[in-house]
């Protein structure tokens, strides 16, 4: 993939054609006396929720329509929300005031760019929008070849109408997105048989609507079925999968949900979101979209730079051409100042315009045009113009790409790590819980702690050299060379998260790992490359198990 890093701050004319100044929207209700605002969707989802879980009289038929409002929350309409509203009584939380009717709220900051202030910009919703103005120049750094993709990380921003739960919904956040271009009429993916036979929790929109359950189904079924739109759109899924277990999130509390007809993108045309569960539910942390070619198009609209791609046919073929020729003589003639806008908008109509234009010229001898440059309506004579089609032998032809996009929310993926990783377990004695981090070596800012068994001078020259060797070998490490019991010790870097501890004892070297608690003892000489191997996923705690002495003891607090 080709990286790039482009600036945070973006002009209107890009974001007016890529959509976002129109249709960037939450829907927002506010406190009719103090001004307060809250997002409406959320307001509504709180009042199911609640009453779902503290009403435990509730009718079966009271129970299933909540449920069905939360399987088609995101379908509401600006109208059907508000009269959910106000059928439900809802209310500003803080105050108990009524509430106004829902109406949209754009999500972007806006500002000024220059010191005249006459050039309006806006802090960037998301990365990708950089890429799409870049293609042409990214197109050609790939040799003028697709597919191929671009990828960005950066800070975006986000007007929240109501930012919180920690990481979870912010106003200034850490995206990580991928612009994968294709060919619109070949989505085919040649490592989708790679993740073809991975079972994942899919929760397609259908099941949604019918208030059915997610169920484990074969990526490559799906495909295949239909469900998912196409096998790179499915590929990109299944990465995204391995990518997060590999991370440390519960496969078991992992979905990828399909949006709703009404909640997708006005880019999308097909998306689906890896969700994961955490205490607050289940949480949006990657989104799958197949962008089809809007952007790309609505660029090339806006600028009049052609921003698409060429294909080479291995053998000329034969395409079938439309000619349309505007007659100038007899349209300068007939329309004098005006014959250029005329022919302009002749030689701009599409295949069954001018196929019907020729037909109704031929029968009738004349018939009424609307050219919108003019924003009125001609007549054309049979005279003025020439349609035809013609027989070509080519070489190739020109396209827009279609853009697959898999767009990960750096901040929810760590926030919902820390719960899938977090647990506590009996000291020593029994008398306390400890706290411990169960974080993937891959992950683990620090991948190992360097102890001397005991204070001595001699241990700790010797793990002072140790933790440098682990330094020039590329692994992050704490030395601690404090008189706290070597127990003690073990539960600090536990709590850390850290996956392997190293001790320096009179007999050589031991290596700890973290959750099992079992050690073994290695040659001093060969503990970094045996921690690199272990923290690249090159070799597993338990084949280690196998190549080295255990050792007794599972020293903790």
């Amino acid at each position: 993939m080709l990286e790039v890093d482009c600036p945070c701050v973006t002009p209107h004319v890009v974001l007016k054609a890529s959509g976002h100044v129109d249709k960037f929207t939450d829907l927002m209700v506010k406190d009719e006396k103090s001004g307060q605002c809250y997002r409406a969707d959320h307001l509504l989802k709180e009042y199911c929720k609640e009453n779902l879980e503290k009403d435990l009289l509730m009718s079966t038929e009271k129970r299933d329509e909540l449920k069905h409002v939360l399987a088609v929350l995101d379908e509401l309409s600006a109208e059907e929300l508000g009269a959910k509203i106000k059928q439900y009584g809802i209310v500003a939380p803080d105050t108990k005031n009524p509430l106004s009717d829902p109406y949209p709220f754009n999500l972007m900051f806006s500002t000024l760019i220059g010191p005249t202030g006459l050039l309006q910009g806006y802090l960037r919703p998301e990365t990708a929008q950089g890429i799409f103005v870049n293609f042409k120049d990214l197109y050609y750094y790939n040799g003028t070849k697709l597919p191929f993709a671009a990828a960005q990380i950066g800070q975006a921003f986000r007007n929240e109408i109501a930012p919180r739960q920690g990481l979870l919904r912010v106003r200034e956040f850490t995206l990580a997105e991928i612009e994968h271009f294709v060919n619109p009429d070949d989505k085919s993916h040649p490592k989708f048989k790679d993740v073809a036979d991975l079972k994942l929790l899919l929760f397609p929109r259908e099941e949604q609507m019918n208030m059915k359950d997610p169920v484990p189904t074969r990526l490559g079924d799906a495909v295949a079925k239909g469900v998912i739109n196409n096998e790179t759109l499915g590929y990109f899924i299944g990465r995204t999968y391995l990518f997060l277990i590999t991370l440390g999130i519960d496969k078991l509390r992992l979905r990828f949900r399909q949006h709703l007809l009404n909640e997708m993108a006005h880019y999308a045309c097909d998306c689906w979101d890896a969700e994961i569960e955490c205490s607050y539910g289940w949480i949006e942390c990657v989104g799958l979209a197949d962008r089809s070619a809007y952007d790309l198009k609505a660029h090339t609209e806006k600028s009049k730079i052609e921003l698409i791609a060429r294909e080479k046919f291995t053998e000329p073929k034969e395409v079938e051409k439309l000619v349309i020729m505007p007659i100038k003589k007899e349209t300068g003639r007939f329309f004098k100042g005006d014959a250029r806008k005329v022919e302009e908008a002749l030689e701009a109509m599409s295949e069954p315009e001018a196929m019907e234009m020729k037909e109704r010229l031929e029968s009738e001898g004349q018939v009424s045009f609307k050219v919108c440059t003019l924003n009125k309506d001609v007549t054309i004579n049979k005279n003025m113009v020439s349609i035809s089609k013609t027989v070509e032998k080519v070489t190739g032809r020109s396209f827009t790409p279609s853009v697959i996009e898999p767009s990960f929310g750096i901040g929810r993926i760590i926030y919902c790590l820390y719960e899938h990783s977090f647990y506590t377990r009996p000291s020593k004695t029994g008398e306390e819980q400890c706290s411990v981090f169960r974080f993937s070596p891959v992950v683990a800012p620090i991948k190992c702690t360097v102890f001397p068994l005991v204070q001595k001078k001699e241990f700790d020259a010797r793990a002072t050299e140790l933790s440098k060797q682990l330094t020039r070998a590329g692994l992050s490490c704490k030395i601690d060379t404090t008189g706290t019991s070597i127990g003690k010790r073990y539960a600090r870097t536990d709590e850390l998260g850290v996956p392997f501890a190293v001790t320096v004892d009179a007999e050589g070297v031991t290596v700890r790992e973290r959750d099992s608690k079992e050690q073994i003892r290695v040659p001093a000489e060969e503990v970094p490359s045996l921690l690199k191997d272990l923290c690249d996923q090159q070799l597993s705690w338990e084949e280690a198990l196998t190549r080295y002495e255990i050792v007794g003891g599972t020293n903790t607090v």
